[in-house]
């Protein structure tokens, strides 16, 4: 990846860096031991912070496919609740619903499998898929805003913990910001934990 991208503050090379990174997230995704690796240290993660309600993700294509070890995570204490996110209107804030393995889906809006309408659920601790990342804890999403804007109206007066989830190989130096973007508690790649740095 051409480092300069990252840092460049013109909306048109944010675009061009997006584009390398799916691409890069593409590849990475495709090995079976990266992919073995971040399992397991998504369930590290989780039992680090110790939390019984999980929200994560549908995995769209290049994303690692969190499921199973929601499932292995959800099979270890009848306690423990998991939840997908639903996109109610294009725009608004995500509302997430309870799941479980064999529960029946729907296609909701960007065509992205969501539960068919239940228990509303406010997670203790959010798994947030990255298109890339950077040292100081930002990701790169696809540029929707859908986390910042959940995060910015969570109800209550504590957010989430919020972890993210990349590759190794989509990490950069210093993504470019906006005044909304908000860094991530934890990012967790196949090689191991990223936390935020102090301050």
């Amino acid at each position: 990846m051409d480092q300069s991208i990252a840092c460049n503050p013109v909306p048109a090379a944010k675009k061009a860096l997006r584009r390398t990174l799916l691409e890069t997230r593409l590849q990475a995704a495709s090995e079976p031991a990266h992919n073995a690796a971040l399992g397991r240290h998504v369930l590290d993660a989780l039992e680090h912070y110790g939390v019984d309600s999980v929200g994560f993700y549908w995995p769209l294509s290049g994303e690692f496919d969190a499921r199973a070890a929601i499932s292995l995570w959800l099979a270890a204490n009848a306690q423990r609740e998991a939840s997908l996110p639903i996109i109610k209107t294009r725009g608004a804030p995500l509302e997430f619903h309870a799941w479980h393995p064999d529960m029946e889906m729907k296609i909701g809006h960007h065509r992205i499998a969501e539960p068919v309408p239940g228990k509303v659920v406010i997670p203790e601790l959010l798994l947030v898929p990255c298109v890339g990342f950077d040292d100081a804890g930002y990701r790169l999403g696809y540029g929707g805003g859908y986390y910042d804007r959940t995060l910015a109206a969570w109800p209550g007066s504590k957010r989430p913990l919020t972890v993210g989830i990349a590759y190794e190989a989509c990490r950069a130096p210093a993504l470019q910001r906006e005044a909304h973007d908000i860094a991530l508690d934890l990012i967790v790649t196949e090689a191991g934990f990223h936390p935020r740095p102090a301050g």
